[in-house]
């Protein structure tokens, strides 16, 4: 069971889909101790974001992502969740952050996959080891992908070395 798959229900940016699949899968590379995988990404628009949020965590307004661990506990070889990212949040935050939105749509990928992972960010010592790691992540995901072709508008490939 090796699977990524990926739904695109937005329409707000073009997603090269293909292209984040590979990323996920160099992702899931970082842990070898992962032997199997189901994952389902769904990038959604705001409206749907936002009575996610509502619905699952009690939260107004949209948020970037929610993850869902469907793992089995005690299976830590198998990893099984879903990631909804909002492509709306990511393109408010890239301005915020002076970023784009495709290294934004990176960052929460990796940042689902640390959750999937057992990373926490609800207290101040979690919350900067896991940001420590998914820093590393969006580097080394920014060193080996164009990120900037996250956005389909030619074929992506890995950067040459």
């Amino acid at each position: 069971m090796i699977q990524i798959a990926i739904f695109n229900r937005q329409k707000i940016r073009s997603v090269n889909v293909p292209l984040l699949r590979q990323i996920t899968h160099r992702l899931l590379a970082e842990w070898p101790q992962i032997k199997k995988h189901e994952l389902a990404i769904h990038l959604i628009a705001p409206d749907e974001m936002t009575r996610m949020n509502h619905d699952f965590l009690g939260h107004k307004g949209s948020t970037d992502i929610i993850t869902f661990d469907n793992s089995n506990p005690g299976e830590k070889e198998v990893l099984c969740g879903e990631l909804f990212i909002s492509i709306q949040d990511a393109i408010s935050q890239a301005k915020e952050f002076h970023t784009t939105w495709q290294s934004e749509l990176a960052r929460y990928t990796a940042h689902g996959l640390l959750h999937l992972l057992g990373y926490d960010d609800l207290s101040p010592k979690p919350l900067r080891i896991m940001k420590r790691e998914e820093n590393r992540l969006v580097e080394m995901m920014t060193r080996e992908f164009s990120l900037g072709q996250l956005e389909k508008t030619t074929r992506s490939t890995r950067k040459s070395p």
